[in-house]
């Protein structure tokens, strides 16, 4: 399990969304990048060095510091899409190599090169921004259908990363929460909802909303 490729946003015009800049033109770097918790979300801080996000509301801050998906997962894309898909494209910070990052369970713990430990956190949930990013209408269903999200991460131990860093998950806790489950709770299968409260690392937010959603059902 490793990285491959570490990738860095670069700010562009964002029509999709009604915001004037998005970072989701993610970018393989060169050389190692600091990693490190941004703090609480509303900043557009992340947890790469030389990123952040725009959409301040929705994304960045501590619980969605480092975004990784699986190469794997880009490949069957690919195939399904017909064109080929750079690493970093579906905005990754971390594009992965032999590692099940759908099918990681919230609150995993991964050491990430030398020094860096990350912690699992939450799904990615699909925007308007992504599907006009990748040109395609009806994304945004297509996406959620198949449920492999990728996972956003927290910085538990700060460093820098590296293209070709081995990953070791260090820590699985004791329930069966994946983000690919989480990810299907909060989208089309609701009913799973109850299942989800097990994990403790689920964000704050998350957790409320699954109450909410539970006490109405």
């Amino acid at each position: 399990m490793k990285v491959l490729t570490v990738n860095v946003g670069r700010p562009r015009p964002n029509p999709w969304k009604g915001l004037k800049v998005t970072g989701i033109d993610k970018r393989p770097v060169d050389g190692p990048v600091a990693v490190a918790a941004p703090g609480p979300k509303g900043t557009g801080a992340v947890g790469l060095a030389g990123d952040r996000v725009y959409d301040v509301k929705n994304h960045g801050g501590s619980d969605q510091a480092v975004y990784a998906y699986a190469r794997e997962d880009l490949d069957g894309w690919e195939a399904e899409l017909g064109r080929p898909l750079e690493n970093g494209v579906f905005g990754e910070n971390l594009t992965t190599l032999d590692l099940d990052v759908s099918g990681a369970l919230i609150g995993e713990r991964w050491r990430v090169g030398p020094d860096v430990v990350l912690e699992v956190s939450c799904p990615r949930i699909p925007c308007g921004t992504f599907q006009g990013w990748l040109e395609r209408d009806g994304w945004i269903k297509q996406f959620t259908r198949a449920a492999v999200p990728g996972a956003y991460l927290r910085v538990i131990e700060p460093g820098d990363i590296r293209a070709a860093d081995p990953v070791e998950i260090v820590h699985r806790p004791a329930h069966d929460v994946t983000v690919a489950l989480t990810f299907r709770a909060m989208t089309r299968e609701p009913g799973l909802l109850p299942r989800l409260l097990v994990a403790d690392a689920l964000p704050l937010d998350i957790r409320e909303l699954i109450r909410r959603r539970t006490a109405q059902v």
